[in-house]
């Protein structure tokens, strides 16, 4: 299960291209990073897939209750405002800026930098390639992100405008002022 990066440097796609080979080739999961990169996700195996249910079921459960925005799956590709297109693990965008985005808007990749984003290590990613992703988030107006890496048993927190937070063998986690209430246990 080995993710390929395909560096186009000739080749420049549109947006709308890019939308377009994503959905003629609905079988494979891409990425695109800001510097155009191309992504070929793999899948995960039964232990990350497990995991990142996990973390969609509580996400989405506490987001029910709350009713403060929108809960999204890794399958969702957000088009990033420093041109990348990002699909995190799991996510949530406030309701009031997914309200402010047209229909058409919503039913695409949504033009919009999620509020909060989960990226779930997977035993074959390597730790790299993720802080970048991480990275593009929080160029991009992230809130609140979380590296969650099962392999060194840590838990990286990026936050706008503060150091990188790392946790060892973490409990529990907080989902602090941009999802008030939310508490993920944690088990790594």
């Amino acid at each position: 299960m080995t993710t390929v990066t395909l560096n186009l440097d000739t080749v420049e796609l549109t947006d709308e291209q890019f939308y377009r080979l994503c959905q003629m080739n609905r079988d494979w999961q891409f990425e695109r990073t800001a510097k155009g990169e191309i992504i070929i996700m793999s899948p995960v195996g039964g232990v990350s897939g497990n995991r990142e249910a996990d973390l969609i079921i509580d996400l989405g459960l506490w987001n029910r209750q709350t009713q403060l925005g929108r809960v999204f799956s890794s399958s969702t590709i957000f088009r990033l405002p420093n041109n990348g297109d990002r699909s995190p693990d799991a996510a949530w965008v406030s309701l009031e800026r997914w309200s402010a985005l047209t229909a058409e808007q919503q039913e695409k990749f949504p033009p919009i930098c999620p509020d909060f984003v989960i990226e779930l290590r997977s035993r074959t990613d390597p730790l790299r390639p993720l802080r970048e992703k991480m990275q593009e988030y929080l160029n991009s107006g992230l809130r609140l992100g979380w590296l969650i890496n099962p392999q060194d048993q840590q838990v990286e927190i990026y936050r706008p405008n503060r150091e990188l937070e790392i946790l060892q063998f973490p409990v529990s986690l907080s989902g602090e002022d941009v999802l008030p209430g939310f508490v993920f246990n944690l088990t790594i």
